[in-house]
């Protein structure tokens, strides 16, 4: 049932079908349900290259979908679009088809400089700047992931000596409007980094009820008075390595 407020992004219909549901799209099932999504394209194509993966399946469509498998453990991966429309409609769809254990890595725009590039942030929760999510989970300001799921990947960062730091997102519909006094309110709401997607993932897999984590590295510095892109997308070493270290948490999920 919908309850009707005096603005639309307000309003939330807790009804589980809609009139085009993600299952009615006629695809096959997955085969697995272990799946990343990542925003790293080069470490895909070296993966291809490295015969690491292998061509599983493509999905037409508007946004065409490109899903790989690992040749040596039953695990999917495919590269997300930017945005939660894009990035996390498709995972309500890839749940559909069996996805149930899912990892997402990616980067994001750190909120304090202290945060260097490359250092791993687990993702707790998101601050809810965008729109999507507020049609799977009701209005709130905050979204958390699931304490069970972050904590196993906790305790594996830990047994495996790995640095990370935990916390919370800010998950914003528009890359070009993180102005200064924005930037101030997230981060005393908690925020360290700020990204595109979270809010929307965590809230799919919330309403549809799988597991879901996130690893985020921190990327370009948007806290200081001049924006920083520190080339944070030139870190192949760290980019190949997250996505492997993905490949590990899935199965352990």
């Amino acid at each position: 049932m919908m309850r009707k407020q005096a603005y639309p992004i307000l309003e939330f219909d807790d009804c589980k079908m809609a009139k085009v549901n993600p299952g009615n799209l006629g695809e096959a099932p997955l085969g697995t349900d272990k799946l990343i999504i990542t925003f790293f394209g080069e470490v895909l194509e070296r993966m291809k290259e490295e015969g690491k993966i292998v061509l599983d399946r493509k999905i037409g469509g508007e946004n065409p979908i490109t899903l790989y498998r690992f040749q040596d453990a039953n695990v999917l991966i495919t590269q997300g679009y930017v945005g939660c429309p894009a990035c996390a409609g498709d995972l309500d769809l890839f749940h559909a088809l069996g996805a149930g254990k899912v990892m997402f890595c990616g980067g994001g725009g750190v909120l304090d400089q202290n945060i260097q590039v490359g250092q791993l942030l687990l993702v707790e929760g998101a601050i809810r700047d965008e729109g999507f999510s507020y049609h799977y989970v009701e209005p709130s300001k905050y979204i958390y992931t699931d304490s069970r799921v972050t904590e196993k990947i906790a305790c594996y960062l830990e047994a495996h000596r790995i640095s990370y730091l935990r916390g919370l997102t800010w998950t914003t519909d528009a890359i070009f409007r993180e102005t200064a006094d924005r930037i101030a309110r997230r981060k005393e709401e908690g925020a360290k980094i700020v990204e595109m997607e979270q809010a929307g993932c965590i809230a799919v897999s919330q309403f549809r009820g799988f597991d879901y984590g996130a690893l985020i590295y921190g990327g370009d510095d948007v806290s200081q008075a001049e924006w920083d892109n520190r080339d944070w997308r030139s870190r192949k070493g760290i980019r190949y390595d997250l996505v492997l270290l993905c490949k590990e948490l899935v199965q352990v999920l």
